[in-house]
């Protein structure tokens, strides 16, 4: 069914006259639907563990909107978790984890073969998922990147400027290098088994990479990344793969022919010209509008997301944010920007 699924037929190189849609966290608090069955689930964690509720909420912006893709609702931390890390998450400040800061830490966690009994209930929402979405919408399995996902689990919690996992990289370097590997195997493993369930395609979410410069982006960034990539595409060929290296500025050019993946998602930090300049003279990229245009609305809204269009309009394209929409976003900005993309025929 590949053939009449529009962002497969983008993440295959080819160029639509209108780009496929979807937004990441579409599935979340600004949505009335969401809102409802996360208070039937109780909690986040007990929502991303029952299948048939996180397939719901998967399913809710594809009846409301016709995104032409989903993506599997979960979250990157749910990893760490399988891995044996305590997790949690505060009402109001977001997860908190047990932290790994020195070998002892690093012992208690278990190897990768060894988490898909936690994770079995995600692989479960996937199955549900190939079922009961329209025949002509992708599927999006995804995990975090071992460096985002370990800025977590050094912390304990999100930080503003990943500072303990800096520290960490420069005072005890095996233990922090032999973290990452750890997460890298684990996520390998945990992605080939939500395409074994049936997911379309994946998506390698580093949401900190912007904080690694140097050698440090291309070690711990791009290099896990052409790794995955690697792996996941050697156990199921043609798989396309989604990279997301968030605030990497320059770092995003050369990343598709660095790492493999077919396509380059951009956050907003960089301008839609330079990207398509830059960037989609390798492949498809995936963004990049504001997502406080999906709070604001308006013209400004419509001026931007014609740009964007416009902008990528003779390469492949994914239309979508250039993070994740906010839960003060109002619905009916969603509206607009999709019916603003789907009208501006552009090839």
């Amino acid at each position: 069914m590949a053939e009449t699924k529009k962002m497969m037929r983008v993440l295959a190189g080819e160029t639509l006259p209108t780009p496929p849609i979807w937004m990441m966290r579409q599935a979340g608090r600004y949505l009335p639907e969401y809102r409802a069955t996360r208070a039937q689930a109780g909690d986040f964690l007990s929502l991303c563990y029952n299948s048939e509720l996180a397939a719901e909420v998967t399913l809710q912006p594809i009846r409301r909107y016709g995104f032409d893709a989903a993506i599997l609702f979960a979250d990157i931390l749910l990893v760490p978790q399988a891995l044996g890390a305590d997790l949690w998450f505060v009402t109001g400040e977001g997860p908190r984890l047990s932290t790994i800061t020195e070998q002892g830490d690093f012992n208690k966690l278990v190897g990768r073969d060894d988490i898909h009994d936690h994770l079995a209930p995600v692989y479960e929402t996937v199955r549900i998922l190939s079922k009961e979405l329209p025949s002509e919408t992708t599927l999006i399995g995804f995990a975090g990147m071992p460096w985002t996902v370990a800025t977590y689990m050094i912390a304990g919690r999100g930080t503003p400027d990943q500072g303990p996992a800096h520290r960490l990289m420069q005072t005890n370097t095996p233990l922090f290098e032999a973290l990452l590997m750890r997460i890298e195997e684990a996520t390998v493993e945990y992605l080939s088994m939500q395409v074994q369930a049936g997911a379309d395609c994946v998506k390698l979410f580093d949401s900190w990479a912007g904080s690694l410069k140097g050698d440090a982006f291309h070690k711990y960034a791009l290099e896990p990344a052409a790794r995955i990539t690697s792996a996941l595409k050697a156990r199921h060929p043609g798989l396309p793969v989604i990279a997301f290296p968030r605030e990497a500025g320059e770092g995003y050019v050369g990343f598709h022919k660095a790492t493999g993946a077919d396509c380059v998602a951009l956050d907003n930090s960089v301008s839609p010209s330079w990207a398509a300049a830059n960037v989609q003279k390798d492949g498809c990229v995936q963004g990049n509008l504001a997502s406080s245009h999906m709070v604001t609305g308006g013209q400004a809204l419509i001026d931007e997301t014609q740009a964007i269009v416009e902008a990528f309009s003779n390469g492949p394209h994914i239309f979508n944010l250039g993070h994740g929409i906010t839960p003060d976003a109002d619905p009916d900005n969603v509206s607009l920007m999709i019916e603003t993309v789907r009208a501006a025929q552009t090839v």
